[in-house]
């Protein structure tokens, strides 16, 4: 998966979604949301895999060599059979680049209430990833994988409030050992590119 890193990190490198230091100043005039976390020892009821489903917007990821400087990067999920999933990871290189794809499947552990995948891309790749949180009406997700070292930020629309990024941001890096450091904003519109804690799109 699969960020199922929402993969894709080797898209998801599994899934496969600010800044470093800099993710962490949001607008004085933005009001964080609540955040509704998972109880400190089960990190959260069993994923429902039906409303799971459907389109992710990659929010904010640690750059990775399959995804880095991806703009518009979006992911769909497709539940082909139980525990079975298509995935169609979408990006540009740049805003006035053309769409692209690559397609994904992912196998769901059902034994790990569905939070661990396994992604294969290329038909032959398989990676490993896990969707750590997902908010309680499913409009963010927060997505790890294996080592800590890449972890992804989806949502249900292409736009975040920058008290809530913030607040998913320090999740990753308080309550599931990411080093955010590395963490960078998606441009997900063409006035994104540039702004402070937004990663660099390939093509400008």
């Amino acid at each position: 998966m699969p960020s199922i890193r929402p993969l894709c990190a080797v898209l998801l490198t599994t899934l496969i979604v600010g800044p470093g230091c800099a993710m962490f100043r949001s607008s004085a005039s933005s009001a964080p949301e609540p955040v509704a976390v998972a109880d400190q020892d089960d990190r959260g009821a069993p994923i429902n895999l039906q409303r799971f489903m459907g389109t992710w917007y990659v929010i904010g990821r640690v750059p990775n060599f399959i995804e880095r400087g991806h703009v518009a990067s979006v992911n769909e999920y497709t539940l082909r059979e139980p525990q079975k999933i298509g995935i169609t990871y979408r990006y540009r290189d740049g805003f006035s680049e053309p769409m692209q794809e690559i397609q994904a499947r992912a196998s769901v552990d059902e034994d790990s209430g569905n939070h661990d995948w396994r992604t294969w891309f290329y038909r032959v790749v398989p990676t490993h990833s896990r969707v750590l949180e997902v908010a309680p009406d499913y409009s963010w997700a927060l997505v790890g994988y294996p080592g800590r070292e890449m972890a992804w930020i989806f949502a249900r629309k292409p736009e975040m409030e920058n008290g809530l990024y913030k607040k998913l941001a320090e999740r990753l890096r308080d309550e599931y050992g990411v080093n955010t450091d590395k963490l960078k904003r998606v441009p997900q519109q063409r006035s994104q590119v540039d702004k402070l804690g937004y990663e660099v799109p390939n093509q400008r």
